[in-house]
């Protein structure tokens, strides 16, 4: 110890030293802590590791990364002046304004979650069968499958390919490679693929957002989770304007 009393005596003494020293661990607990609680609430399909994915394609370290470079996005998600207003709609009525307004946010940008709140049990359980029900009842043009977007951690629900009337716009994304909608079983938030003027109205209903990555689809958005089953009703009008905007097939 007394080896290295002079380096210490000399880190003390310079406030420069001091305040990164300082700086580097108060950093570095943050770090450790945010990872812990993005780890435990679920981390939507991204790889739950840290050092190798700070050199690969996913991951804690990408997620941060994006946290920093897409900040700018944040007040945009839930502004619908950033969405267009042409194109189809597919809203069957004009949507209620959302009780209580915007559920808080996880503070991660990856994945993307509300913090939960109370939901009827039979209304939770309707939501995470909701999407498996519209394939069960439209076989001819839905399927569900593992969600890509999500890691293939919960049901997706995706236009069949063989679909000679799905929207050009989505044969030819990649990205979201026919995929509707899913929903979290962590948060019973959604997303969901909407044409632009749907989109609009669902985040000036304060019903959801757009997505945290702006290079997405702007008709990619979140749609906060439903409370009760009339909410759920509203969640499931939303879903079916998705898949008529993906399909173009009206259900």
């Amino acid at each position: 110890m007394a080896s290295m009393r002079p380096l210490n005596e000399r880190i003390l003494a310079n406030p420069y030293t001091t305040g990164l020293v300082a700086s580097a661990v108060i950093g570095s607990i943050w770090m450790i802590n945010d990872y812990k609680q993005w780890r435990a609430f679920g981390t939507g399909g991204t790889p739950p590791n840290v050092y190798d994915s700070c050199i690969g394609s996913s991951g804690y370290c990408r997620m941060t990364l994006f946290r920093i470079l897409f900040a700018y996005h944040i007040p945009r998600q839930t502004n619908p002046e950033t969405l267009s207003t042409e194109g189809p709609s597919y809203l069957k009525e004009s949507l209620p304004p959302r009780a209580g307004g915007r559920p808080k946010l996880m503070p991660r940008i990856l994945p993307q979650r509300q913090v939960p709140e109370p939901i009827d049990p039979g209304t939770r359980e309707q939501l995470l069968t909701l999407m498996r029900r519209l394939a069960d009842e439209h076989p001819d043009i839905l399927e569900t499958k593992p969600s890509a977007t999500e890691g293939k951690t919960t049901d997706g629900l995706y236009a069949r390919k063989d679909n000679a009337n799905i929207n050009p716009l989505v044969k030819s994304e990649t990205t979201l490679d026919h995929e509707i909608g899913h929903a979290h079983p962590t948060d019973n938030g959604l997303h969901v693929w909407l044409s632009d003027p749907d989109a609009r109205q669902v985040i000036a209903a304060g019903w959801g957002q757009r997505f945290c990555l702006p290079m997405v689809q702007s008709g990619w958005i979140m749609v906060y989770a439903p409370r009760d089953s009339a909410e759920l009703r509203v969640i499931e009008d939303i879903v079916k304007a998705a898949v008529r905007w993906v399909t173009n097939v009206a259900i």
